[in-house]
């Protein structure tokens, strides 16, 4: 089964096309270098849950929507490899910290094995 990094992050209104436009080019690039997948999804029907919800996590202001992503790779190993080779990809260094559309401070990720699949 798949590796997955998963992500979670708040991105204001008015940057969501320059968003967009960054995750194209990232969905490109990890491809290239052998992702299974990559996934970007915009808030829809994500509301404020009084103690614990997609929008809470990153601390979404009311101008602000949630992206919750996703890339697979075939194994963790996989992963550090082609994110080493994603990292280091000249193309990317357009979006540095200082350069994002979003606040990376409160962007939440990790990696995950998958248990169960369909």
């Amino acid at each position: 089964m798949p590796y997955v990094d998963g992500f979670i992050i708040a991105v204001p209104k008015a940057n969501v096309e320059a968003y967009k436009k960054m995750a194209t080019l990232g969905r490109d690039v990890w491809m290239e270098y052998g992702a299974l997948s990559y996934v970007e999804c915009m808030g829809d029907d994500v509301p404020y849950g009084e103690l614990t919800s997609f929008p809470r996590a990153v601390q979404a202001r009311d101008d602000e929507v949630v992206f919750f992503s996703w890339i697979t790779y075939e194994s963790r190993e996989k992963r550090d490899e082609i994110n080493q080779k994603v990292m280091a990809d000249p193309r990317m260094g357009a979006y540095g910290p200082q350069n994002m559309p979003f606040d990376g401070k409160r962007m939440i990720f990790g990696g995950f094995q998958s248990v169960v699949e369909g």
